[in-house]
């Protein structure tokens, strides 16, 4: 693909952004005034978005192709637990949010057990849940009476990305 630098052992820049998401996670469960919360929501949102443009820049590793993944899985759990525990959303509720990223994470497990791991690529209905889950955990943040409705939207949205990357997952399969 044009634009994108080869992946190479070791450490890179966007390594160190995508490591910062963990960090931030822990900040976001841990100290519970809004203006921290915030910024840590911001920081987590911006390495994000900003790794991916450094590596295609710069140059990636190989551990950022499985570290960026665990690190956004990371804080959205987190993030999620802390809405959960507050009792603004039910469970059913943050697992509708989260669907996308625990379907993901439990493919990734099956497809490396047996051994047939198979990298698909970022999608607009994955990146449609992202913003969603960004969204709603400002709204969680701003106590926003539409909390529910944004947890239910993103849900729908995880739903239909499931279904793209599978589609796409599995043809890519056939092709192996």
């Amino acid at each position: 693909m044009p634009g994108t630098a080869p992946r190479r052992p070791g450490f890179s820049a966007a390594d160190v952004l995508t490591a910062s998401r963990i960090p931030l996670a822990i900040v976001f469960v841990v100290v519970p005034r809004l203006e921290v919360r915030l910024a840590a929501l911001a920081l987590a949102a911006a390495t994000d978005l900003g790794d991916g443009w450094v590596a295609r820049r710069f140059g990636a590793s190989r551990i950022g192709a499985v570290l960026d993944p665990v690190a956004d899985k990371l804080f959205m759990v987190c993030a999620f637990g802390v809405v959960l525990a507050s009792g603004r959303l039910t469970w059913y509720e943050v697992l509708a949010v989260l669907l996308r990223d625990l379907i993901a994470s439990i493919a990734v497990f099956i497809t490396v057990g047996a051994r047939r791991p198979t990298a698909v690529p970022a999608r607009i209905g994955g990146k449609a849940v992202t913003l969603l889950q960004l969204l709603t955990l400002l709204a969680f943040l701003f106590d926003s009476d539409h909390l529910p409705q944004l947890a239910w939207a993103t849900g729908a949205v995880a739903l239909y990305a499931l279904w793209d990357y599978n589609r796409l997952f599995f043809r890519k399969l056939d092709q192996q």
